[in-house]
């Protein structure tokens, strides 16, 4: 599974002591499936002066993590969810307030914790908050608590990608250049700003593992051109 991280530095190495305490799932480093989320959480961690930092990872999620980890996963908001999340987000707690080696479920942001303060507060009933939530959208976060966990995700080596992409790319502009009498900075442009190579650098579609032809006729559909 490919993951992502976002945050205000690069991360070159993961050190769990410099993760923030009392987060939703405990101290942990946090992951994402969703990389538009992680780009967000590297804005608001940056400050927005700039983007930020969005690392990848692979997470070699199999058999021999659930023997070697002890491992909790919350497949959707629930009253477990809710309970956990509050446990770790006490203050007075001590840390670690659980013994997981890796935590999965959905992410508490700004509109849940509030309600869960309400929730807290009495003001709004477990029963109503928990309805409440089958309407929030769908979010996702991955907590590695303990180094042992850590051996499981291993950072995407970029510039193998970046040398994948050219490899793709010089190709697909010359293609533009010969059949359509694009001059080169035009066909560069017109390749780079497609949805096509969007979708090419989300490694997650493993578009980059494919014939550079196969990504080529792609560009040509999603422009309506014909060779």
């Amino acid at each position: 599974m490919i993951v992502y991280h976002g945050s205000n530095v690069e991360i070159k190495q993961i050190d769990l002591s410099k993760c923030e305490p009392h987060r939703d799932f405990g101290q942990g480093f946090y992951v994402t499936k969703f990389r538009l989320h992680a780009e967000s959480w590297a804005k608001r961690k940056s400050r927005f002066k700039h983007n930020g930092f969005v690392s990848e990872y692979e997470f070699y999620y199999s058999e021999l993590v659930t023997r070697k980890c002890k491992i909790i996963q919350f497949e959707t908001y629930n009253e477990k969810w809710i309970d956990f999340v509050i446990l770790n987000r006490n203050d007075k707690n001590p840390i670690p307030a659980h013994d997981y080696d890796i935590v999965e479920g959905p992410v508490a942001d700004d509109k849940v914790q509030n309600r869960i303060i309400d929730y807290l507060n009495g003001n709004i009933t477990k029963t109503d908050f928990l309805e409440e939530l089958k309407w929030h959208e769908e979010t996702h976060q991955i907590c590695f608590c303990t180094v042992a966990s850590l051996q499981f995700l291993k950072q995407q080596d970029s510039s193998k990608l970046v040398s994948r992409f050219l490899h793709i790319g010089e190709p697909i502009v010359e293609k533009l250049v010969t059949d359509f009498g694009f001059d080169e900075k035009t066909a560069t442009d017109k390749f780079f700003s497609s949805n096509t190579f969007s979708k090419l650098a989300n490694i997650s579609n493993q578009l980059y593992e494919k014939n550079w032809t196969e990504i080529y006729k792609l560009l040509l559909n999603e422009f309506g051109l014909n060779e």
